[in-house]
């Protein structure tokens, strides 16, 4: 399983001291539904393409927007495209991904959607959510594998750090910031917990009178994500930087040759 570590331009010196699969968080569908891009530091070559919807007109010309974008990789020499697509699905850009999947399937490239968009596109790989806060972590990524193929399924691995209320009905709590959680950890002194079903920690605390119940990753969760995706078969897991920005030494080996 490839471990990718998604950036955007201005960070990209910091994140190659670390690894070389990066994936580049530089490229939307613009207001006229063809590709908009930030400039990239001119060597950009290798990693995967990052596109995003958000703010997007509707895509007029789906082939013009996967011409756009197989130019894109051929000059930049991408391996595939990541659909960093948060609007809900619609027609145009689901005839987009099916389109641009079987382009980039043809020319041994990949294509990741999200899950709301797996069963449209048959030629993409699956990014699941590995940040859960109930359930079984294990389960939920072998129902995924059942539901989309072996081999067909990536780890979306987004950093867990989220505060409960208890009780709390909608199940919903409130992300928390690296600096708040690290505040409630070292002010409060708590003793912090392993959920193996979770794949993540957890401590409890006392607030004017009201429970609260956290849930956050470190490097030594999300390396146990990575680990049950690699047992499963996963092709592939995806960091953001910066959620993982101050515990990349401890997921990454600084590369040879890199410098501090």
């Amino acid at each position: 399983m490839q471990i990718y570590l998604a950036v955007t331009p201005d960070r990209q010196r910091e994140a190659a001291r670390f690894t070389d699969r990066l994936a580049h968080v530089a490229y939307r569908v613009g207001e006229d539904g063809r590709l908009s891009r930030r400039e990239l530091p001119v060597r950009t070559r290798g990693g995967l393409m990052v596109l995003g919807d958000r703010d997007c007109g509707t895509i007029r010309d789906v082939q013009a927007l996967c011409r756009d974008v197989w130019r894109e990789c051929g000059n930049r020499g991408f391996s595939g495209v990541v659909a960093d697509f948060e609007q809900a699905p619609s027609p145009d850009r689901s005839s987009f991904l099916e389109n641009m999947g079987r382009v980039l399937a043809r020319n041994g490239r990949q294509l990741y959607v999200p899950e709301t968009y797996g069963r449209q596109t048959p030629q993409a790989h699956v990014m699941i959510c590995t940040a859960l806060s109930g359930g079984e972590l294990r389960q939920r990524l072998r129902e995924a594998s059942e539901t989309f193929g072996r081999g067909r399924v990536a780890l979306d691995l987004q950093r867990l750090r989220m505060d409960f209320p208890l009780p709390c009905p909608s199940g919903e709590g409130k992300p928390l910031t690296a600096g708040e959680l690290s505040v409630l950890l070292e002010d409060r002194r708590q003793s912090v917990f392993y959920s193996a079903d979770l794949a993540a920690k957890y401590f409890t605390y006392i607030r004017q009178g009201g429970a609260h119940f956290v849930l956050f990753d470190d490097a030594g969760t999300l390396k146990k994500k990575v680990q049950l995706g690699r047992e499963l078969g996963f092709s592939a897991g995806f960091l953001m930087y910066p959620e993982v920005e101050e515990i990349l030494p401890e997921l990454f080996a600084r590369r040879s040759g890199q410098g501090a």
